[in-house]
């Protein structure tokens, strides 16, 4: 028998005292657990408790097991919500004379739950339309990256609550392949896959009496086609930009990105009658990485949500640069130009007085959501350099002072009656003790 698990080793370790030399489906041990409305599988999926964690093992055979972990390792690289996987087992011997198939070990998610179990309770309102969203912008992400699901449905989807809304988690990827990027073919196959599976699926929990009244089955399902069509479109559709206002519409349209949860991976200017046409490749972001490849690029620190916003621009300004000098633009090359001539030049507008009012990332955030304020008011873009001076002037002296080092170096004094520290951030009437 063999084992291969992900690190660290120890969070296998007690999973190897478990009665591999038996099929899945006979183990006895106390460690096994049911869950109940987990959905259906073609294949004997059982539980198991170690370590104060619960585990999926799926019993299968050995180039299917070794596969799937490989592309639920490759999901889980891309930073896309789906299972962990832990590792599989093979060459287990054989039982009665047959030889027993792998087993893939996953990690099942915390606070996850299924469909039935959602239309199960009678204390939670049944989310349609929300399950619906969530499975559909799961397919849009996959799709994205060039993931083929082979298989959507509802049974192959986990779901989490998280304050009213629900997030879908991919967890079979057994009919899955990875391309470099699908063809619309592909997609229109998973779509109609979608719609097939999941139709018969609240056809099962109508005829369970678990859906609303006012919910038909087959119309809902007939939604998803709908549904994806419109967030692949918003996320993948070219807009023409007329000359002058690239950096405004660009910006314009990587706020409806951001807000959709998606990212920018590359801005591209092609020119067409009458202006541009600009083609943006999304993708799914990884937690962090907005921090990361700031600081890599301009040496900037930055919170992730302005790292992310600062990349935008830097973005835009590439793809301005390469329409102006009719040439490609390395990032590099083009993230040096905007620290020097957009970023750098901000900053020296702001008046010394002001500098401690914000950080410097948030500062050039802000300038950004003025200067596309401005630009939404006007009709065109108006350019940073004019946002600058018009936020330095009317919208920065208006914000609070924020403690930082050099304030607490030029305004911390001992009281000597107490013995505590008094900062005085804004004047008489705006001390707070420390």
């Amino acid at each position: 028998m063999r084992y291969v698990f992900r690190p660290p080793a120890d969070v296998a370790s007690g999973l190897l005292t478990l009665p591999w030399d038996l099929p899945l489906e006979q183990w006895r041990d106390e460690r096994m657990v049911e869950i109940r409305h987990r959905g259906t599988s073609r294949h004997v999926v059982r539980f198991a408790v170690e370590g104060g964690r619960l585990y999926a093992l799926k019993e299968m055979q050995e180039p299917l097991a070794r596969r799937e972990y490989r592309l639920l390792r490759r999901l889980s690289e891309m930073g896309i919500p789906a299972v962990e996987p832990l590792g599989i087992v093979v060459d287990r011997g054989s039982y009665e004379g047959i030889e027993l198939d792998a087993v893939l070990c996953t990690c099942f998610l915390e606070y996850s739950t299924t469909y039935r179990a959602l239309y199960s309770s009678p204390h939670r309102p049944r989310p349609t339309d929300q399950l619906l969203d969530a499975l559909v912008e799961l397919l849009v992400r996959l799709h994205l990256a060039g993931f083929f699901w082979g298989d959507c449905s509802l049974s192959n989807t986990l779901f989490r609550l998280d304050a009213g809304t629900l997030q879908a988690i991919f967890v079979d990827a057994e009919t899955s392949e990875l391309h470099p990027a699908l063809t619309d073919g592909q997609r229109e196959y998973d779509v109609e896959l979608a719609y097939e599976r999941v139709g018969g699926e609240l056809l099962d929990l109508a005829g369970a009496g678990l859906l609303p009244d006012d919910v038909e089955p087959v119309e809902l399902a007939e939604e998803i086609p709908n549904r994806y069509h419109r967030l692949w479109s918003t996320l993948t559709e070219d807009v023409i930009v007329r000359p002058g206002e690239q950096r405004y519409r660009i910006s314009e349209r990587l706020r409806r990105l951001n807000d959709l949860g998606f990212d920018a991976d590359e801005v591209e200017l092609v020119s067409a009658d009458g202006g541009y046409r600009m083609r943006i490749r999304t993708r799914v972001a990884e937690p962090g990485q907005h921090r990361h490849r700031l600081r890599i690029l301009t040496g900037l620190d930055a919170q992730e949500n302005q790292a992310r916003r600062l990349l935008n621009d830097i973005a835009g300004y590439r793809s301005h640069l390469e329409q102006l000098e009719g040439k490609h633009v390395p990032t590099m090359v083009a993230a040096s130009r905007w620290l020097r001539d957009i970023y750098d030049k901000v900053m020296r507008l702001m008046p010394p007085e002001y500098a401690n009012r914000l950080p410097p990332a948030e500062v050039f955030h802000e300038v950004l959501e003025h200067r596309w304020f401005l630009s939404e008011k006007a009709g065109r873009d108006v350019g940073t350099t004019a946002a600058a001076r018009s936020y330095f002037n009317d919208v920065l002296p208006n914000a609070p002072e924020h403690l930082t080092s050099a304030t607490a170096r030029d305004n911390l004094g001992r009281l000597q009656d107490t013995g505590s520290w008094l900062l005085d951030v804004g004047g008489p009437g705006h001390e707070a003790k420390l």
